[in-house]
């Protein structure tokens, strides 16, 4: 289990391939939901393994119609997931108390859930492009007690422009033979590409502060 999870995290399809065959479209519908749905895992590569699943589906290893659907079914219910933990149990977390003070107080509550109605459904679409980001607002949009049909619709839009936007990106690039020979440079590129507005964010911060 470990190994795989090794190779998991270093996008090495090959490996996967030659050692689970067809299992490895349970493998990718795990990753994507565990990555979505566990708010303990945002560590898990999203973004990068999308594009090289796409790319693995040009080069003949998987069907790019049965990938798009099982993905999309994984973000979806991942998501879903989430934010039901974070309403159902998240949410009394906050309200434990410590030494007669409540861990949360009702104020801040308040503020999120008026955040994620006034933003919640660009926040839901936009949070589905940045690692870690992408993990915790399912989460704090159940914490803030979001209206779940507004959720759910649009967690299937944001969700379906990630799926596919990115799967289909991997499955058109990977005709060029320079990003099959380099899959891992790529890889690379588009987690950091991913993580700029939390670099970018975190450096405006610092400068207002000072």
């Amino acid at each position: 289990m470990i190994d795989l999870f090794r190779h998991i995290l270093h996008l090495d399809f090959e490996w996967l391939f030659q050692n689970y065959g067809t299992t490895v479209y349970f493998i990718l519908f795990l990753v994507i939901f565990i990555e979505t749905g566990l708010v303990i895992m945002p560590f898990l590569p999203g973004d990068s393994l999308l594009f090289t699943a796409g790319l693995f589906a040009r080069l003949g290893y998987l069907n790019i119609a049965t990938l798009i659907c099982l993905l999309l079914v994984a973000a979806i219910v991942g998501d879903n997931v989430n934010y039901w933990i974070g309403r159902k149990i998240g949410l009394r977390i906050m309200h434990l108390k410590i030494r007669g003070k409540v861990l949360v107080k009702q104020e801040y509550l308040d503020k999120t859930h008026s955040f994620y109605e006034k933003y919640g459904t660009k926040t839901i679409i936009m949070a589905r492009f940045v690692p870690i980001v992408r993990t915790f607002a399912p989460f704090a949009a159940g914490i803030a007690e979001m209206n779940y049909r507004k959720f759910f619709s649009f967690d299937i839009l944001g969700g379906a422009m990630w799926i596919l936007s990115l799967t289909f990106a991997g499955y058109f690039l990977g005709h060029f033979e320079w990003i099959r020979t380099h899959i891992e440079m790529v890889a690379l590129l588009i987690i950091f590409v991913s993580v700029l507005p939390i670099i970018i964010e975190v450096f405006k911060a610092r400068r207002a502060k000072k």
